[in-house]
């Protein structure tokens, strides 16, 4: 505010209004940053949820799924971010299932057989960064349990490393949030409306409470892979729970069956991309053991994007492709031709223009050749003069 003089003077607090400005600012900006921060309720498959006024974010997930026609084994490696101690995950399955254990040298072994190829293609005329285009470039590129039933029914229960895993059947999804609230395991309410349509289908459920190695400790890092077994004529692969994801989520999903695997629909996220296709011929180490045996599997690799994870429509059923065409991405490195370490295009113009120049000088001596043989031709006979006697 200013006086009579034209002078800022202090307002009646003692402090200037741009000091008032900058603090209104400031607290606008952390109101923005706390809604940011807010804890994600869902990942690529099943529902993640830390503690109380904990974050905890999902930065990688990656699964293998096993299906031969009636059974189905999910491998899942989760890579975490955040201040939480302790966290839930919640994942429904259409049967019973076991949980055991995964091996961190599977997912090494899939991606060495998905990886693309290096190849090398090579050009003839120069590029940006080829002499003498002298630039820098980089090179590369259904119905309720009956009502004698109790609402939540505990299963199995067991201790897998640093997880505590609960199998549990639920026909009430609000009564399965308060068992697991009572358990330690605190779900926001959605989830009971996102839980409904497992629950109509019967379906039951596997809740497990993460926690680090050590007590005191934030989770952080990759967590040990969980390997979960279950009966199903259909390949199934959960996702409905991701609709209440707050960011943006990805999908990296390894196929072994008998036959190509796709898709039947996109189901609110981008179209899913096939990074590999293709018979893995003699299958060994964690992969055999995944598989059943050492007998050829045709394993599809694909990727997926979903921008706004609300958009989700249901869970991915994966159907036989129209036919086993293989595919493997390649990756190209692009190199000038060069012969005996010249640049081919260099030998080659360069050979084109002697090879003119000597016709135009053959041209042009032929030319005066002839030129000078004409002239020759011309010249008069010499005439004697003889004196008479």
């Amino acid at each position: 505010m200013r006086d009579g003089t034209g002078r800022l003077r202090r307002t009646g607090d003692g402090r200037r209004p741009w000091r008032r400005v900058l603090l209104v600012a400031l607290a606008l900006v952390a109101l923005q940053l706390g809604s940011l921060v807010a804890p994600a309720y869902a990942c690529g498959c099943g529902a993640m949820v830390p503690q109380s006024g904990r974050q905890l974010s999902v930065r990688q997930e990656t699964s293998a799924v096993r299906w031969d026609g009636h059974h189905e084994q999910i491998v899942m490696r989760l890579t975490v971010d955040g201040n939480a101690p302790q966290a839930a995950w919640i994942m429904p399955v259409p049967s019973r299932a076991t949980v055991k254990l995964g091996d961190r040298q599977l997912f090494d072994e899939l991606e060495r057989l998905s990886a693309p190829v290096h190849r090398t293609r090579t050009y003839f005329w120069p590029r940006s960064g080829d002499w003498p285009l002298a630039r820098d470039r980089s090179v590369g590129d259904g119905a309720p349990r009956p009502a004698a039933k109790p609402p939540v029914e505990v299963v199995g229960r067991e201790r897998l490393g640093p997880f505590d895993v609960a199998r549990l059947t639920a026909s009430d999804p609000t009564a399965l949030r308060d068992w697991l609230s009572r358990n330690g395991f605190q779900l926001p309410p959605a989830l009971s409306t996102e839980l409904r349509p497992y629950v109509d289908q019967k379906w039951e459920y596997v809740a497990i409470r993460l926690a680090p190695d050590r007590p005191g400790r934030a989770l952080g890092g990759p967590l040990d892979p969980l390997s979960l077994s279950f009966a199903s004529d259909r390949l199934i692969y959960p996702m409905r729970l991701s609709r209440l994801a707050k960011t943006p989520q990805t999908l990296d999903l390894y196929v072994l069956a008998d036959h190509r695997m796709e898709t039947a629909s996109t189901i609110g996220g981008d179209r899913p991309e096939t990074l590999f296709a293709g018979d893995v011929e003699h299958p060994s180490g964690p992969l055999a053991e995944l598989t059943g045996g050492t007998g050829p599997v045709y394993l599809t690799a694909l990727t997926q994007f979903f921008t706004r994870p609300s958009r989700i429509t249901g869970d991915h059923e994966l159907t036989r492709a129209a036919d086993d065409t293989g595919f493997q991405r390649t990756w190209y490195t692009d190199e000038l031709m060069t012969v005996g370490g010249a640049p081919l295009w260099l030998v080659t113009v360069g050979g084109a223009l002697a090879v003119l120049l000597a016709g135009a000088l053959g041209t042009v001596l032929a030319v005066r050749g002839r030129r000078r043989r004409r002239g020759d031709a011309q010249l008069p006979e010499p005439v004697s003069h003889s004196r008479p006697a």
